[in-house]
């Protein structure tokens, strides 16, 4: 069955002027404009297409992929926007409209917002809300602590930032757990740090316990064979020298570097740390 507004596989059918049709199952054919035909098309090849409603909201099918898709989040900037409601870039050749009632303010032009896009089963429309918190699930199922997830960050808050995880549910990444800029309606990988007793979930932007000790380590050693030898930072060096060089917190790279001292890899000096010649020879 062909999905609105999702990628769908569909078999060409027949070549016409102005573009080519799809067979398009429970919708009949679809038509896809010459603009989007791959070159060489042929009767019978099977074709990753978009589908959506054009100007005139007929069925049609686009190579083009959308910033968002139906049941994604997305932070799209607005194009146009009036009394009806606001228009938003998606990347598509028509605008995705965003009616009046699903936002929670009055959009502005060339201003970007955090929205969820869905089919609206009462126009059959794709259609976008700022009503985010109405299309997230409140219990965080099948995630488990550690797990690498995608978050997209949704707002600033006293706390620190809040992101949506897997296009599904809310978390929060506290302030003194972020060590680099983040900025509303980035995407960016992070790992469910702890789901509390109230369900509700905290987040953090690196891998967690010993995991991100060893992953650390060898990047370390990485770093060191690339140059050298030695690299003037330790122990004693300030948290932002080493983020700026690790991406991590110095409490980490003081657990990495002491599991490296530890197995005799490297020796740590007053001007930074070195490999010694066990390291070379298990290179």
């Amino acid at each position: 069955m062909i999905k609105i507004g999702k990628i769908n596989k569909l078999i060409v059918t027949k070549h016409v002027d102005f573009g080519v049709y799809l067979d398009g199952d429970n919708l009949d054919e679809i038509l896809l404009p010459s603009r989007y035909v791959p070159e060489g098309c042929a009767v019978g090849d099977i074709i990753d297409v978009f589908i959506y409603f054009d100007s005139e909201d007929r069925i049609i099918a686009t190579t083009e992929i959308p910033y968002a898709k139906v049941g994604e989040f997305a932070y799209l900037k607005v194009v146009s926007a009036d009394s009806i409601g606001a228009f938003l870039d998606w990347g598509l050749q028509k605008d995705l409209f965003v009616p009046f009632r699903e936002q929670r303010h009055k959009m502005k032009e060339n201003q970007s917002y955090i929205v969820f896009v869905y089919l609206d089963e009462i126009s059959n429309r794709i259609v976008a809300t700022m009503k985010t918190n109405n299309h997230l699930n409140d219990i965080p199922i099948d995630l488990k602590e550690g797990q690498e997830v995608e978050l997209l960050i949704s707002s600033k808050t006293d706390l620190g930032y809040n992101a949506i995880v897997n296009d599904s549910f809310r978390g929060l990444i506290y302030e003194n757990d972020v060590f680099q800029k983040l900025k509303k309606g980035q995407r960016i990988n992070g790992f469910i740090k702890k789901i509390r007793d109230d369900q509700k979930i905290d987040l953090s932007l690196n891998k967690l316990g010993f995991d991100k000790v060893v992953d650390l380590s060898d990047r370390i050693l990485n770093i060191l064979k690339n140059r050298g030898g030695f690299i003037p930072v330790n122990d004693k060096s300030s948290p932002k020298v080493i983020y700026k060089m690790f991406d991590e917190s110095k409490k980490t790279f003081k657990k990495a570097i002491g599991t490296l001292y530890k197995k005799k890899l490297i020796t740590i000096e007053n001007d930074g740390i070195k490999l010694t010649d066990k390291s070379e020879k298990e290179n």
